[in-house]
């Protein structure tokens, strides 16, 4: 079956893991992603992945901490949610390895760019934890970061929304929803795609990105087989 990207930066929201809960995880819902995530390497497309935190803890959120000390709270919860995956992963026989952006050598791997892109090039699923591994930056920048760094030819950013709309959605019922826009676009008009910072990343560099909704995790597949799913940002 033909696919439309070769090597793909899935960025997954934490509370995309929590399934119905407010918090936590889910464990079917992450089996259910990870079964996805297996259809698409089964295509032969190479995939890694940037997790993000929020089901666990959200260090901007924390107002009366100190925001480095909080942020690294954070890169710890996304570590909790790597694992996660590849336990997953490997329960459904997928091979994968989790690197992050802080050592901690005994459950993970350091981030070491071309060691990622060998395990990409195995045919194994990467999955980045730590955020950049500095404080004051999101995963988004991470995953930015990381699609520049291993040549991804596209960022799949799964959201609770079925794309970038003109307005929330949750708020306003009369809001649009855009197939595609351009990147210099969203930051102009500081749409909630990325933060301003990973959306800057991916026009510099010419990365797409595709915004779709996560509630049907094969929607990761579609997104692949390039089927029109969410809104293109490029």
């Amino acid at each position: 079956m033909p696919v439309k990207y070769k090597r793909i930066l899935l960025k997954l929201s934490g509370e995309a893991l929590a399934g119905k809960q407010s918090s936590g995880l889910d464990f079917d819902t992450v089996l259910n992603v990870c079964a996805s995530v297996k259809k698409v390497v089964d295509l032969g497309v190479q995939v890694a992945i940037v997790v993000g935190g929020g089901n666990f803890w959200r260090g901007r959120s924390s107002g009366k901490m100190d925001r480095t000390r909080a942020d690294h709270m954070g890169m710890l919860a996304t570590t909790i949610n790597a694992l996660a995956l590849c336990d997953a992963l490997e329960q459904l026989g997928v091979p994968v390895r989790v690197q992050t952006a802080i050592a901690m050598h005994e459950v993970a791997e350091p981030y070491i760019r071309n060691k990622a892109v060998s395990h990409l090039n195995k045919g194994r699923v990467v999955v980045f934890g730590c955020g950049t591994g500095n404080p004051f930056f999101s995963t988004d920048t991470a995953a930015a970061l990381r699609a520049c760094e291993i040549d991804a030819d596209v960022i799949l950013k799964a959201t609770n929304v079925d794309g970038v709309y003109d307005s929330d959605p949750k708020t306003n019922p009369n809001a649009v929803m855009y197939d595609s826009m351009s990147t210099a676009d969203v930051v102009e008009k500081r749409l909630h795609v990325m933060d301003t910072t990973a959306a800057a990343m991916c026009l510099e560099n010419g990365i797409p990105i595709l915004v779709f909704n996560l509630n049907d995790p094969d929607n990761i597949l579609r997104a692949v087989q390039g089927e029109s799913v969410g809104t293109v940002v490029q």
